[in-house]
C-alpha cells in the first residue's frame, strides 16, 4: 500500500474507573492483550505506530513492549489533559513531520474489525475525505453524530455533557477515525478553538469536527460498524461483559 498512514494510540488515562495498577490497553482479553490485537490488526496499514501513556506507566510499558517484542514509539505525557491533548502530543513523534494521513483508535477497543477498518479507509481515500470514521446507531450512546437534512455530519456530542439521558437510538461514533493531519492539528493548536470539558477540566477531541465541518472541511461517518466493533472499557461491567465475548 503506496497511501502514507500513521498509527496512533492515545493511551494515558489511568484507568481510575476500573481500579487498575496498569494501563487499559494491558488487559487480556483471550491471552492478547488490547495493545496486541491492535497492533496485529493495523500491522498492514502502519509497522512503526505510535502510542501516548502517561508518565506514571513510563517503566512498566516498556518492559511490556519488550516482552512482548513489540516495535512501538512511546511518547510520555507528565500531566495528560484529556483525548485532545493526548493526540497533540503526537507532535512529539519522530513520524510527525513526514505524516500525512493519521489512523487513530482508543485504547480499550479490542474488537475493531478488519473489515470496518478496511471500508473506512477506503472511503477516506476515494471520497478524498479530510475526517471519517465508522458509525451506528445504538441505544444510550457515549455520543451522537448530529447530520443535516442532507445527511452530511454536522458535529458529534458527547453525551455526558448533555442533562438528560438518551433512551431512543441514536447514531454514535465508535472510537477509530482517519484523517489528514495538517487542519486536523491547525484546530487543537488554535487557543480559540479549544475546547475543555466544564467537569472534567479536559481538552476533549471530538469537537473538532463542529469545526471542520465549519471551515468547509470534508468530514464523514459511515454507518458501517458492528456492535462488537463498539465494545470498549470503561467500567468492570464492560470488562467482564468483553470478556465473556472473548
Amino acid at each position: 500500500m503506496t497511501y502514507k498512514l500513521n498509527l496512533l494510540i492515545p493511551a494515558a488515562g489511568i484507568g481510575r474507573r476500573l481500579g487498575l495498577k496498569y494501563p487499559k490497553f494491558m488487559i487480556k482479553i483471550d491471552r492478547k492483550t488490547i495493545l496486541e490485537r491492535q497492533i496485529n490488526l493495523f500491522s498492514s496499514y502502519d509497522k512503526n505506530p505510535t502510542i501516548v501513556i502517561n508518565k506514571i506507566y513510563e517503566k512498566m510499558v516498556n518492559k511490556f513492549l519488550k516482552k512482548m517484542k513489540l516495535k512501538i514509539e512511546v511518547i510520555t505525557q507528565n500531566k495528560p489533559k484529556g483525548m485532545g491533548d493526548s493526540v497533540l502530543a503526537f507532535k512529539n513523534s519522530k513520524f510527525y513531520k513526514d505524516a500525512e494521513d493519521i489512523l487513530l483508535i482508543w485504547s480499550d477497543i479490542p474488537y475493531l474489525s478488519k473489515s470496518t477498518l478496511s471500508k473506512t479507509i477506503s472511503k477516506h481515500i476515494k471520497n478524498k475525505n479530510d475526517f471519517t470514521f465508522p458509525t451506528i446507531y445504538t441505544k444510550n450512546p457515549y455520543t451522537i453524530v448530529k447530520r443535516d437534512k442532507s445527511n452530511n455530519v454536522l458535529e458529534v456530542i458527547e453525551t455526558r455533557g448533555i442533562n438528560k439521558k438518551i433512551t431512543t437510538k441514536s447514531e454514535r461514533e465508535i472510537g477509530f477515525f482517519i484523517f489528514k493531519k495538517k487542519p486536523i492539528y491547525k484546530i487543537l493548536n488554535s487557543n480559540l478553538d479549544r475546547k475543555f470539558n466544564i467537569k472534567t477540566k479536559e481538552h476533549n477531541f471530538l469537537y473538532i469536527i463542529k469545526h471542520l465541518v465549519k471551515k468547509g472541511f470534508k468530514v464523514e461517518g459511515i454507518p458501517i460498524a458492528t456492535t462488537k466493533d463498539t465494545y470498549s472499557i470503561n467500567t468492570l461491567k464492560e470488562l467482564k461483559t468483553i470478556r465473556k465475548l472473548g
